[in-house]
């Protein structure tokens, strides 16, 4: 069985280690280290991406607690899926409670001492801070908080878990997309990059944008989502579900290990939400269901159009610099594309752009360019290259017309649903030490006000 490295064997006496107290660690059923995870409401197919591979020192058992339905039917079918594949399967157990009282049922068990959520997000603060308070780690897909209502609810919930002693985390993906990795480590070269601009709100110093698709591919198969993906009420709308990754991504790139302060970091300057439109069989082609539930009716048009407020864009200063990121949803995408990415950071001495066209054959493609009058960039780069290549053994340079291309070898370029892995892994890494970077929780925070406000803010404004 191939397991993931760095989560080495060492794993379970330095975890012991880490938890050793005048108390045992609430949620932790056993003295011998073990990782044992709980899936809480699976409705989401990240919830079975997280189990996409084993992890040393996490048991093979994994609870499962969840209402009875086709959503923790697709969630068991894809972990079988996994179990059962020709290469490298994995042997998960899944043991599962079905009940309307599945999370005090949780509770009341204390089956495992990670609780991983990825599901309908109505209710999923309320999830999060009702475990933590039980005394469980916890792994959150994004969004944590759908409403700016709610993120006070929070707030709270990062500080019980500081209080037992947990970790509440969420999980950000793209942090380990290879084109973004390497965008930020050159933008870490000051010799390359300069410093990074301030920018204006028409010229922003950094933009981020994300085209998404409700149709698409999934560990080989169609991906069936549940009908309430399609309501922003239990989804959350584009500006607070997607854009979480962009604004993560900001502050991640351009302060990096940096704590932001959302109460005084933060200033939005605008932000705007637009629908996307879906008939009646492009809805049944995704969820497998004849007609649109009732709870989706608000949002019907001439009895077979659903519009869904699954679009977002934000315009805010960090720190004093001028950002912009926006999340577009289509339906299905072109022959031969994905889910694309388009990123550029705006530096004094060079830009670092990310694209992701049909150029680059809709792969992900980070470009080095000089700022005009900068003719000392080939110069800088080639003293550079040798420290990114210490991070990135095998990382190039390929000189084009405008600038540089950064060549990626094929073994970085995992694709999304490996990055889930990644992210349990730091995660594991984390448990391990028994805490996170400091900067982690203060920066989430950051990150969901900026969403819900910018929520609120854009229903204020004029929609399209």
């Amino acid at each position: 069985m191939k397991l993931l490295p760095t989560v080495g064997s060492l794993f379970m006496a330095a975890l012991l280690a880490a938890c050793q107290s005048s108390e045992k660690k609430a949620g932790q059923d056993s003295d011998d280290g073990m990782i044992r995870l709980i899936t809480l409401d699976p409705g989401h197919f990240h919830a079975a991406l997280v189990q996409k591979t084993m992890y040393d020192g996490v048991d093979s058992v994994v609870h499962v607690y969840a209402s009875d339905g086709p959503d923790l039917q697709l969630y068991l079918d894809k972990i079988q899926g996994y179990n059962t594949r020709p290469d490298d399967p994995t042997h998960w157990k899944e043991k599962v409670y079905k009940g309307a009282d599945f999370l005090d049922k949780m509770i009341a068990d204390r089956a495992g001492n990670v609780v991983v959520m990825a599901g309908n997000n109505r209710l999923k603060t309320d999830y999060i801070q009702k475990t933590v308070d039980a005394g469980f780690n916890v792994l959150a897909d994004k969004p944590m908080v759908i409403s700016s209502s709610n993120f006070g609810q929070l707030k709270d919930a990062f500080a019980t878990a500081e209080k037992n002693k947990v970790l509440l985390y969420d999980i950000m993906t793209e942090r380990y997309e290879i084109s973004t990795m390497l965008q930020r480590a050159f933008s870490m070269q000051a010799d390359v990059f300069g410093t990074l601009e301030k920018g204006t709100p028409d010229n922003p110093s950094v933009t981020k944008e994300s085209v998404h698709h409700f149709y698409k591919n999934v560990s080989g198969s169609i991906l069936t989502r549940p009908a309430w993906f399609m309501d922003v009420a239990q989804q959350g709308e584009g500006i607070v579900d997607v854009t979480t990754h962009l604004v993560d991504l900001v502050q991640w790139e351009c302060f990096p290990e940096q704590t932001i302060d959302y109460q005084k970091d933060i200033n939005l300057k605008s932000a705007r939400r637009w629908t996307t439109d879906m008939s009646l069989s492009q809805f049944k082609a995704i969820t497998k269901l004849d007609a649109f539930p009732d709870y989706l009716k608000k949002d019907v048009v001439k009895d077979s159009i659903l519009r869904v407020y699954s679009n977002g864009e934000i315009n805010y200063q960090l720190r004093g610099v001028h950002a912009k990121v926006s999340v577009t949803w289509a339906y299905k995408a072109p022959e031969g594309a994905g889910d694309t990415h388009y990123s550029i950071m705006r530096g004094t001495k060079a830009n670092l752009i990310i694209r992701q066209g049909a150029e680059q054959q809709y792969k992900p493609t980070l470009y080095i360019e000089p700022i005009k009058g900068n003719t000392a960039l080939d110069a800088s780069l080639k003293t550079a290259l040798p420290t990114i290549q210490k991070e990135f053994p095998g990382v190039e340079l390929k000189k084009i017309a405008k600038g540089w291309e950064v060549v990626i070898p094929e073994k970085y370029k995992e694709g999304h649903e490996a990055h889930f892995g990644r992210v349990t892994q730091k995660y594991l890494q984390y448990l391990k030490e028994g805490k996170m970077p400091a900067w982690e929780v203060p920066n989430m925070l950051a990150k969901y006000y900026t969403t819900t406000q910018a929520l609120e803010l854009a229903k204020k404004s004029k929609s399209k």
